[in-house]
């Protein structure tokens, strides 16, 4: 595992500092601690860490909240702690955003591994939305291109053939990408 950057909120300071002992020692940088969660989100937003390792029981704001709300914003992956294992603990915690669960007493032969698997699940996660932004440009562009193509080949009889050539030709003329083209038609066409 690569050497990450980790934010640590537990409101117990011994668990804070063996936490952070086990970390540092495995060659991680713990860039803030939290003793609540409110503190824990001011951090991930302020350090931009790769992982945030969280109790579930805090004041002012649970890890639970807290979680939701860096997942929401997609700030870092999280891994929530508890020494709570009950089911309905367990789904709040999913329906979080939460991407890994440990039970308390942690060992360090079950963090590693829940630090792996929060930093995979949140890497496909992110391409995942990545793929479907390209996905999505690439249908409004295409939605678009057709639009353009159909006022050019209303305007002067053209096929759909030509009406594309020409926003190619003019495309590459005015040094202007397909898509400005396209907007521009379209744009002028709406006056």
């Amino acid at each position: 595992m690569e050497l990450l950057k980790i934010v640590i909120a537990d409101n117990e300071s011994i668990i804070r500092m063996d936490l952070k002992e086990l970390l540092e020692e495995a060659g991680h940088d713990v860039v803030g601690e939290a003793s609540d969660g409110l503190h824990a989100v001011e951090l991930v937003r302020k350090t931009r860490p790769d992982l945030v390792i969280m109790d579930i029981k805090m004041p002012k704001m649970d890890g639970i909240a807290a979680a939701r709300i860096i997942a929401n914003e997609k700030l870092a992956p999280v891994l929530l702690l508890t020494a709570f294992s009950q089911k309905e603990i367990v789904e709040k915690a999913k329906e979080s955003g939460v991407l890994a669960y440990l039970v308390k007493p942690i060992k360090e032969a079950n963090l590693f591994p829940a630090m792996e698997i929060a930093l995979s699940r949140f890497k496909e996660i992110s391409d995942l939305e990545h793929e479907l932004e390209d996905v999505k440009n690439s249908l409004e562009m295409r939605k678009l291109l057709d639009r353009a193509k159909g006022i050019l080949m209303d305007a002067y009889q053209l096929s759909e053939g030509e009406a594309y050539r020409r926003i190619q030709q003019y495309s590459m003329a005015k040094r202007k990408s397909i898509r400005e083209v396209a907007e521009a038609i379209v744009n002028s066409a709406k006056k």
